[in-house]
């Protein structure tokens, strides 16, 4: 979860990478040299996926008069948090489909937003990156209780934080983007690469914020590490072997790891306040090395659309491997994190939110629906993420019993 404040030393708020299940932003964190809030212990214990919607008649005919509903409520969440333009894409078997875009793409020319538009997607990339990890587990070359000491060394507490202490977000490991120092390099020059290991030494040279599996965390982190275990166990770049093991595994045409600030057309214009200045500017060709394995992906509408029931059935993985990753521990109320994955009211995917860029991907099992929304900005509005309130709009109208909301967490300094 993300808390937005000015620092002293860095007159910018915090980044928001990684966009958390649990709250605004994602994430990232606090403010880069701000302290992190306290955190309330969370059980260690796993509790089952909430019970699908047993009837598909629960999710409505996408009929024009649903769609004009859906239109209003859009608009209105457009105008009220000030976002340039959205695409929303809403689907369930015989209940039809739901397509639009609103607004801008490029606020310089006017171009329009459209459905084929390539997006940089953030921390959905963490669904990939354990997707990945958790093939290795099914391949029998991990273990989900094995220590990162036994892959990454240096790691503290790495002889007692396991890989599916990583991926669940209970580690204790400091994020290395809610980093003061992260904060100034970043913001300095947004063109920038990072390597893996420079980023874990912002975070190690932080104590541990807690013992491992004692609480939930968000943390970028985490995923770093994760994507050294399969580069490392796989002796191959972390962006070839997702794209070809991952990506092309499940029929993505247009989803990529890249290698640096690559962005292929046609995009959309991207819009942040997360600079120095703390002014708006253009941040679409801003380096992702810096999210990686937590961050840094590429995909678009058609894509997102089939990795939502991919992801969230397993398609890729063995039921019980699957299993194993829809476990969630509770992190807010009616949110729970699993391995790389969150269940929202019911609703199974992730989020994402870089400099300029938002999206969610939820799939709601029993009515099979699927949900994408992706948009051109990550400018929070009153402490909520643009993306937890398009989606809660959209779910207030299509499924009632099933209202993907994420609490608003505090935002200063705007």
């Amino acid at each position: 979860m993300r808390t937005r404040r000015r620092s002293a030393a860095v007159a910018a708020v915090a980044l928001g990478l990684a966009v958390s299940p649990v709250g605004a932003g994602a994430g990232a964190a606090y403010a880069w040299g701000a302290a992190a809030p306290a955190r309330q212990a969370v059980p260690a214990v796993t509790v089952p996926v909430p019970a699908p919607t047993p009837a598909s008649e629960e999710f409505p005919r996408l009929t024009p008069a649903v769609a004009r509903e859906l239109d209003t409520a859009i608009r209105k969440v457009m105008t009220e948090a000030k976002v340039p333009g959205v695409i929303v894409a809403l689907s369930a078997p015989g209940k039809g489909t739901y397509v639009r875009s609103f607004g801008v793409a490029d606020k310089s020319t006017g171009m329009p937003m459209s459905p084929g538009l390539n997006t940089r997607i953030g921390s959905e990339t963490k669904t990939f990156t354990v997707t990945a990890l958790l093939q290795l587990v099914d391949e029998g070359k991990v273990a989900l209780d094995d220590p990162i000491g036994t892959y990454v060394d240096g790691v503290p507490n790495g002889d007692r934080i396991t890989l599916r202490e990583l991926a669940g977000m209970r580690s204790g490991l400091f994020n290395y983007s809610a980093d003061e120092d992260f904060g100034k390099a970043f913001l300095a020059d947004p063109s920038r690469p990072f390597t893996p290991q420079q980023l874990l030494a912002y975070s190690f040279k932080h104590p541990v914020l807690f013992e491992p599996d004692a609480k939930f965390d968000y943390s970028n982190t985490n995923l770093i590490l994760l994507g050294l275990v399969v580069e490392k166990v796989t002796g191959q770049r972390l962006d070839d072997y997702i794209n070809r093991e991952v990506v092309a595994a499940a029929g993505l045409k247009h989803t990529l790891f890249p290698v640096g600030a690559e962005f292929p057309a046609p995009h959309a214009q991207g819009y942040t306040d997360q600079t120095l200045s703390g002014k708006t500017a253009n941040a679409t060709d801003w380096n992702p090395s810096w999210g990686w394995a937590a961050g840094a992906m590429i995909s678009n509408l058609s894509d997102l659309r089939s990795w939502a029931k991919t992801v969230a059935t397993g398609t890729l993985l063995k039921p019980a491997t699957q299993a194993e990753r829809l476990k969630v521990v509770p992190s807010l109320p009616g949110a729970g994190y699993g391995l790389g994955i969150f269940n929202v009211q019911g609703w199974i995917g992730h989020n994402g939110s870089l400099p300029g860029y938002q999206s969610l991907t939820v799939y709601l099992p029993g009515p099979q629906a699927t949900l994408v929304v992706l948009l051109n900005t990550d400018t929070d509005y009153r402490g909520s993420e643009p993306s937890t309130l398009f989606g809660q709009a959209i779910t207030r109208i299509v499924t009632p019993d099933h209202v993907f909301s994420l609490p608003a967490q505090p935002v200063t300094g705007h």
